[in-house]
């Protein structure tokens, strides 16, 4: 079988780590070589843009220059690594990808889908996952479970109509694309687990 790319989606708190582990082990037990990436980051330069944009700064950082920094580091990561992994076999799981952005910078900053169209059609060209799992979770619940992890980033300390507005465009897209799935990630663990095993099920029968 050729390489498959799932990206694990959702809000801060959402259980993303723990989805992406879910993802990983039920990959091994196919008997598939896999490897893990994160956005932003997965290579030297995405990484160091990936702090420039979490950490606090003395100025405003523009909705335009947030959104253009995740785009770089995207592409870095998506020619780099993610497309030779794919080409060599491997599956990949993501920790964020582009839906990030179409739902943090243009639902949660309120930049509108086409400005994203546009930076993805530059960037990425056709280039999309196989299959996106959406965690699901009330952004009120999802920042209280965050908050545990230690201190909040920049775009953690947003306030909270940032993230019911992100969740909204999450959910909005979701809805209309058959390639994404949404998990109920307010469930408990092992419901949550049992959830995204049986997306990946339904996507790739497993024949005995």
């Amino acid at each position: 079988m050729k390489g498959q790319f799932i990206v694990i989606e959702g809000l801060e708190g959402a259980g993303k780590s723990t989805a992406v582990q879910t993802v990983s082990d039920w990959i091994a037990a196919q008997q598939q070589s896999y490897i893990q990436v994160r956005e932003p980051g997965g290579t030297p330069f995405a990484e160091a843009l990936r702090d420039l944009v979490k950490r606090d700064w003395d100025e405003r950082v523009t909705a335009e220059a947030e959104l253009l920094l995740m785009y770089a580091a995207r592409v870095q990561l998506v020619e780099n690594v993610i497309k030779p992994a794919l080409a060599t076999g491997q599956w990949v799981v993501g920790d964020r990808h582009d839906l990030s952005s179409r739902a943090y910078q243009g639902g949660g900053r309120e930049l509108g889908d086409e400005m994203l169209q546009t930076l993805r059609g530059i960037t990425l060209k056709d280039f999309q996952p196989d299959l996106t799992l959406y965690l699901d979770i009330d952004p009120v619940l999802g920042l209280q479970r965050a908050q545990t992890r230690g201190s909040l980033d920049r775009i953690e300390k947003q306030a909270i109509a940032f993230f019911q507005r992100t969740r909204a465009r999450y959910l909005d897209i979701a809805r209309q694309d058959p390639n994404i799935v949404i998990i109920n990630a307010g469930n408990e663990l092992s419901d949550v687990q049992q959830q995204i095993q049986r997306a990946l099920a339904i996507r790739w029968p497993h024949d005995d």
